[in-house]
């Protein structure tokens, strides 16, 4: 089995923080799973430990896997700016994480399955590839017949999230990735500079 589908909250207790959204169950258990729970003595980790967590958090969080991972980050590699910050404006700017930032979707999971099932379309276009990457100026919409589905409609009504960096029509529920996110507008707790240092070994 390729990609994780097992209970969210597992991964949100290993990595110490709710990297899935807010979770009820992370909030009462919020130390690492086991059978020894939060009375089990870990040592300090070492070097290698910390970069490998980092980069784990960083595809559990974009729900990503190892070899497309390893491939935007030698596209970020080669391109000119920091490669830290463009390997998480590649992994922003794929087509599942925007309908997500839309709030078209309440999760990341949730917009691949959106994707996958050709509700959406990318200018005019059924689009049904989640990893698909968007370039400034696209146009992200919800297609006609999918407009009164009531996963859409219920996750647009409970989206707060505003993004500089994409503009959304309520009316014909559409939105237009206007450009690559600068670092700050990124809300995720991902420290790029260790991905890089342990891809780079």
């Amino acid at each position: 089995m390729a990609r994780y589908t097992g209970p969210t909250t597992k991964i949100a207790r290993k990595f110490g923080e709710a990297i899935y959204g807010a979770d009820k169950s992370f909030e009462k258990r919020n130390y690492p799973p086991g059978q020894h729970g939060n009375n089990r003595r870990r040592g300090k980790k070492s070097e290698y430990a910390v970069q490998l967590q980092e980069k784990q958090k960083a595809k559990y969080t974009y729900g990503i896997l190892e070899r497309q991972f390893r491939g935007l980050f030698k596209k970020a590699s080669a391109s000119r700016g920091i490669t830290g910050e463009v390997l998480l404006q590649l992994c922003e700017g794929r087509l599942d994480n925007v309908v997500f930032r839309l709030g078209i979707a309440p999760t990341r999971n949730a917009a691949r399955q959106l994707v996958s099932h050709r509700h959406i379309t990318v200018n005019g276009e059924f689009v049904n590839v989640p990893s698909y990457a968007l370039k400034a100026g696209d146009v992200v919409a919800v297609r006609e017949k999918s407009k009164s589905l009531e996963a859409i409609e219920n996750s647009l009504a409970n989206t707060s999230n505003v993004f500089e960096w994409l503009t959304w029509n309520s009316a014909t529920l559409e939105g237009t990735y206007v450009s690559a996110p600068e670092r700050l507008q990124i809300p995720e707790n991902i420290k790029e500079q260790l991905i890089v240092e342990l891809y780079s070994k």
